[in-house]
C-alpha cells in the first residue's frame, strides 16, 4: 500500500510541476528563455577576437540563442581556463590542445560521441577519445608530408631510360616503391634538369623542427598506436623507439637523393629547402600545408599551383599502403560537462551551425582562414591552396588513415632540440645510428620525469 501511496504522490507531483511549467511558458516567463541554453565560449586565438563576436551576434540574430565570446590572451590560455572554470560564468564550449590537454581536464569533458559534430568530422580518428567515447573534436587542421612537383616526376614517368615499372605517382604507395622512383629519378636527374630529388634537409639548429618534431611524429604514432597506448595515460612517459629503423629509412632517403650533400646540412635552413623546390633544383620537399605561401612567395619561382602534389611519409611500415598525411591539430572543441544540460545542447548546436550552414562555413573558410575536417564542406566552400585542397582530399580518400599528430605528447623541448642535434652528427658520419636511438629512448624518460 505504501508502495503504492508513493506512486501517486509521485505522479502527482509530476503533473503539478509540468502544469506551472507550462504556466511560465505559456506566460512568457523565464523557462521559455532559459531552455534555449547559452553558449559561453573561451577563444584561444586573439587575432581572430573580432570575427568570433562577429559570429556570436549572427548565431543570436538567427536563433535567439545568446553567444558569449572572451578571448585568453597571447600565452595564457590555460591560467585563464582555470580561473574561469571556477566562476558561475565557465565556458560551455572550450579547447584542449591534444591527449595531454584531455587528461587535464578531463573532468570537465563532456561526451561528445552523438554529437552532430562528430557524427560530420571526416577522419573519425582524428577526435580526442577514451574508453570509446570522444571527448574532444578538432575543428581546424594542418597536414604534412612529401610535397612533390607533378610536373617533374611526370617527366621522369615519361623518359625511355627509367627503370621503374611505375606510370604515375598514383601508384607509389609504399617505402619500397617510393625508394626505387627516387633512386632511378636521382640517376637520370640530368635528364630531369634538377639537381636532387630531395631539397636539402635543414638541420641547423633551431631549423630542424621537420625532422625532430614532424618526421620524428611517424615511429611514435605507429608505436603507441600498434601497443595501444593510451595517449591520455603515463604509458606515453617512455618509449623504445621500436619504429627508429623506419624513421632511418625516410631520412636517408633525404640525405642521399638530395640537392646538397650530407656532411653540409648543418648550414640548411627551412627557406633554403623551400627555394630548391620553388626554383625546380628539387622535385620534393618534406613540409606542411603552410608551405604554399613559402613557395609562392619565391622569386622566380617555377612551381604552378596545379603541379603542387602530396604523397604521404612512407616508411616501411607494415600496411603503410592505407596510410595517408600527417593531419592533426593542437585545436580541440570540448563542451563543459559541468554545464546545465541546456546549456550543453546549445553549444553543441551552435558549434554544428557554425560548420554547417552557408554563413557559418563562409566565415570558417574566409574569415578565420581553417581547414575544416568535416563532410559538411562542398568543394566550393573550401580553401583554394593547392596544398590546402591536398589535405582535404587524402582526408576524404575511401581506405585511407591519417596518421595523428602525436608529437603533442613530446616531453620537451629540449628533447626534440637534444633529437636534432643527435640527427646532424649522424647526418654528418660521426654518430651511429644505434647511438641515436639509445640516446632518443634515454633522452624520452629524462625528461617525461623532468616534466612531472
Amino acid at each position: 500500500m505504501k508502495k503504492l501511496e508513493k506512486i501517486i504522490s509521485f505522479v502527482v507531483s509530476g503533473a503539478l510541476a509540468l502544469t506551472a511549467s507550462s504556466m511560465l511558458i505559456s506566460c512568457g516567463g523565464s523557462s521559455a528563455k532559459s531552455s534555449k541554453g547559452t553558449v559561453r565560449y573561451l577563444n584561444f586565438k586573439p587575432e581572430v577576437a573580432d570575427v568570433y563576436q562577429e559570429l556570436a551576434a549572427a548565431y543570436e540574430k538567427e536563433t535567439g540563442v545568446k553567444v558569449i565570446v572572451e578571448t585568453a590572451a597571447n600565452n595564457s590560455y590555460e591560467s585563464t581556463l582555470m580561473s574561469k572554470m571556477a566562476t558561475k560564468e565557465a565556458p560551455t564550449l572550450f579547447q584542449i590542445n591534444g591527449p595531454k590537454g584531455y587528461a587535464n581536464w578531463k573532468d570537465y569533458c563532456a561526451d561528445m560521441t552523438n554529437t552532430e559534430l562528430y557524427k560530420h568530422l571526416s577522419d573519425k580518428s582524428l577526435a580526442i577519445t577514451s574508453n570509446g567515447k570522444v571527448y574532444g573534436v578538432p575543428y581546424v587542421v594542418e597536414g604534412y608530408g612529401i610535397i612533390y612537383n607533378k610536373a617533374i616526376t611526370d617527366r621522369y614517368f615519361a623518359l625511355a631510360s627509367k627503370s621503374t615499372p611505375y606510370a604515375s605517382m598514383d601508384e607509389v604507395n609504399n617505402f619500397t616503391k617510393l625508394k626505387e622512383v627516387v633512386e632511378d629519378m636521382e640517376r637520370n636527374k640530368q635528364a630531369l634538369n634538377i639537381d636532387g630529388v630531395f631539397a636539402s634537409t635543414s638541420l641547423k639548429q633551431g631549423e630542424d623542427w621537420r625532422w625532430q618534431t614532424h618526421l620524428a611524429n611517424l615511429p611514435i604514432y605507429y608505436e603507441f598506436k600498434n601497443n595501444n597506448v593510451d595517449l591520455a595515460s603515463d604509458a606515453t612517459k617512455s618509449i623504445t623507439f621500436q619504429y627508429g629503423d623506419n624513421f632511418k629509412n625516410i631520412l636517408d632517403l633525404y640525405l642521399n637523393d638530395s640537392v646538397v650533400d650530407r656532411k653540409t646540412v648543418g648550414t640548411k635552413t627551412v627557406v633554403d629547402s623551400m627555394s630548391e623546390f620553388a626554383l625546380e633544383r628539387c622535385a620534393m620537399v618534406q613540409n606542411g600545408n603552410w608551405a604554399w605561401g613559402q613557395i609562392a612567395g619565391v622569386s622566380g619561382n617555377k612551381v604552378k599551383a596545379e603541379n603542387v602534389k602530396y604523397l604521404p611519409i612512407y616508411t616501411d611500415v607494415s600496411g603503410e599502403e592505407k596510410q595517408g598525411l600527417c593531419i592533426g591539430t593542437e585545436n580541440f572543441y570540448s563542451i563543459n560537462s559541468k554545464a546545465s544540460e541546456a546549456d550543453q545542447k546549445a553549444t553543441a548546436d551552435f558549434v554544428y551551425w557554425l560548420y554547417s550552414s552557408p554563413v557559418g562555413k563562409d566565415y570558417v573558410t574566409n574569415r578565420l582562414g581553417f581547414i575544416a575536417p568535416f563532410d559538411t564542406f562542398s568543394e566550393s566552400e573550401r580553401p583554394t591552396d593547392p596544398l590546402a585542397v591536398e589535405v582535404i582530399n587524402w582526408m576524404n580518400k575511401d581506405g585511407i588513415t591519417s596518421v595523428s599528430w602525436n608529437f603533442t605528447l613530446f616531453p620537451s623541448q629540449k628533447f626534440k632540440d637534444d633529437f636534432g642535434a643527435s640527427l646532424l652528427k649522424y647526418a654528418q658520419g660521426t654518430k651511429d645510428w644505434s647511438a641515436v636511438s639509445s640516446d632518443v629512448i634515454a633522452s624520452w624518460a629524462k625528461e617525461s620525469s623532468a616534466s612531472n
